[in-house]
């Protein structure tokens, strides 16, 4: 089920919930699979990359993406969002509330890395996401990183 854009209603995962970090990547990765944008394997290659560094990026967002060597396993680019109300603690105390899934093809996600950190940079906009009651509001804030 490939699509045109990296984000739409269908990647976007409303009133999560998860104990754990992993828990919330399994989650933000398990939507990219069924969107058609990775293998199935890529989900232990995102578990594989926050064991090597966070993805906690601050203001309660984390961006949990693949490793360089799992590049193979990306069929297009796309991301996935998980809100977690409750938030998961991703070590050190950061804790969670916008878990971003990221698939990049060719390269593009250093692309899509930086669209969404200028959207995550504003604490306002990832306010506004956690709050989100819609899939919607949330499509209207990352505008950008589709286009």
């Amino acid at each position: 089920m490939l699509t045109d854009s990296i984000l739409n209603k269908a990647n976007i995962v409303l009133n999560a919930q998860a104990k754990t970090k992993e828990e919330a990547i399994r989650l933000a990765g398990e939507v990219l699979v069924k969107q058609g944008y990775v293998a199935p394997s890529y989900i232990d290659a995102m578990l594989e990359r926050e064991e090597l560094t966070t993805t906690y990026i601050g203001n309660h967002v984390a961006i949990p993406h693949g490793t360089e060597a799992a590049k193979s396993l990306v069929k297009q680019s796309g991301i996935s969002i998980v809100q977690i109300p409750d938030g998961v603690d991703f070590g050190n105390g950061n804790i969670a509330a916008i878990v971003i899934g990221i698939a990049g093809k060719d390269g593009e996600h250093l692309d899509i890395l930086s669209k969404l950190a200028l959207v995550c940079a504003e604490a306002d906009n990832v306010e506004a996401m956690a709050n989100a009651k819609t899939e919607e509001d949330i499509l209207a804030l990352l505008d950008e990183v589709n286009g």
